[in-house]
Formats: C-alpha cells, structure tokens, sequence
C-alpha cells in the first residue's frame, strides 16, 4: 500500500472512552504504520441499549482523551448522522469522501470481532476496508482463525511478510484484509466504568485522568436511567454513528 493514506477509524459507543481503547486503537497505530486515527463516537446503537451519556459528553470525552496525540482526531460525523449506527454506512460515507477501502483500517476489539457475522451488511462489511482486529483479555487474536474458520483465508498477522506470491495486496480495495494484531490492552469496560461508578467505586487508571474529572465534575453514571433526550443525543446536529465497541 502506497504511505500517503493509512487512516485508522475507532468507533464505538465510548460510553465512556477508557483505557482499552486508546490501547487497541494505539496498537493498531503501530503494527500498520498508520499516519492517521479518526474517533468517531456512535450515535443509536442497533443491538444495545441506550448510551447514559448524551452525545455531548461522550464526544467531549473522546477529544478530551486524545489531546495532545499527534495524527488522533474526534469527528462527529456519526454524531450528525440521526439513524441507527452502522459500520457499514460509515464506511461508504468515507467513500463518498474519496477514500479508498485500501486507504482505511476499521479497528476493533477482538472480541468484538467475534460477532462480526451479526454486524448489518455482513460480509459485504468486511471489503469495505481492512479490519484491524486488537487481542483484547481472554481473546487472543491467535483464536480467531479457529473460531472464524470461513474468515481464515482473509486473516493474517500484521506486520509479518509472505511470498509475494501468497501475499493478498493491502493496496488492492478488492482484497480487503483482516489485520490480527497481538497486543497488552487494559482489562476495562465501559459497562464495568459505570457499574463502579453507581456503586460509587472509584475508576481511577480506567480511563483518562481530563475522562475522570469531566465524569466527576458532572456527575456521569451516578444515576443508572439517562436524562430525558439525552440518550438519543440531542445535538444530532453536532454529534454520531458506528456499530459500537465497549
């Protein structure tokens, strides 16, 4: 693949953003060399409940995680989008922006990765972009060839060279791979954050210290049911949508 565009897209609920995935995101950076990495926060998800922050403060929780990391943006194009979130929607609208599906990398959890056969516009998803799949804790990216067998011949280990005569071609948009990097990843949840924080546990190292206070200073996930409007994000016009991540 040519070096100009390598763009990295980690969507997801980011309900709120933590540690895990500022890792998974990191190690996807690193293992392919990518010189750009879009956040992009979900707005309706299609299979799971509600988020309990507003679009809002979720988006604000993404650009406050990232500052100062050179190359990682927050965009709210899935926030501005009011329907139900889909990778596969997103992808096209990078498309329609005149990206290739050689030029970007969709990350995602391992884990997540599992239930890639439940995502909406399955398998067509999958030659959208590359997939680059991070381990996450108790899923090692060794496990997916087995537990995937159909998606096998597309997988390979980022960062190791073939025989250009076995190698499928990053640069070609019709042979979109799936990256599986091996990768340490904070065992954190975004479901677990705000379990402690009903519980009035504390999530220090959960998630990023400007994520902490900005919980803390407006009392985030201390009341399990969302204030009215907020969990279908009422900023449509400034807020978006993916098939999320925890």
């Amino acid at each position: 693949m040519t070096q100009s565009r390598r763009i990295g897209l980690l969507g997801g609920m980011f309900d709120p953003i933590h540690c895990g995935h500022l890792d998974v995101g990191s190690a996807a950076e690193r293992a392919l060399n990518l010189n750009a990495m879009l956040l992009l926060p979900s707005n309706i998800p299609p299979h799971r409940p509600q988020p309990l922050a507003s679009s809002h403060h979720r988006f604000a929780m993404a650009a406050m995680a990232i500052a100062g990391r050179h190359g990682w943006r927050a965009l709210d194009l899935e926030l501005r989008q009011d329907a139900l979130s889909y990778t596969s929607d997103t992808l096209r609208l990078f498309h329609a922006s005149g990206f290739n599906p050689s030029e970007l990398f969709f990350i995602t959890g391992a884990d997540a990765f599992l239930d890639i056969a439940t995502w909406h516009d399955y398998p067509a998803v999958l030659d959208l972009a590359h997939f680059a799949v991070v381990a996450r804790p108790r899923v090692p990216v060794s496990e997916l060839p087995a537990r995937l067998p159909s998606l096998a011949p597309r997988m390979r280990q980022a960062g190791v060279v073939r025989r250009k005569a076995d190698a499928t071609s990053e640069a070609d948009p019709d042979h979109a791979c799936i990256f599986l990097i091996e990768a340490m990843t904070a065992d954190v949840s975004s479901t677990a954050i705000r379990r402690a924080r009903q519980a009035h546990q504390s999530i220090v190292g959960s998630v990023p210290l400007p994520v902490l206070q900005h919980i803390e200073q407006h009392g985030l996930y201390e009341d399990p049911t969302p204030p009215d409007g907020d969990a279908q994000g009422s900023l449509a016009s400034a807020a978006g949508r993916l098939h999320g991540q925890d």
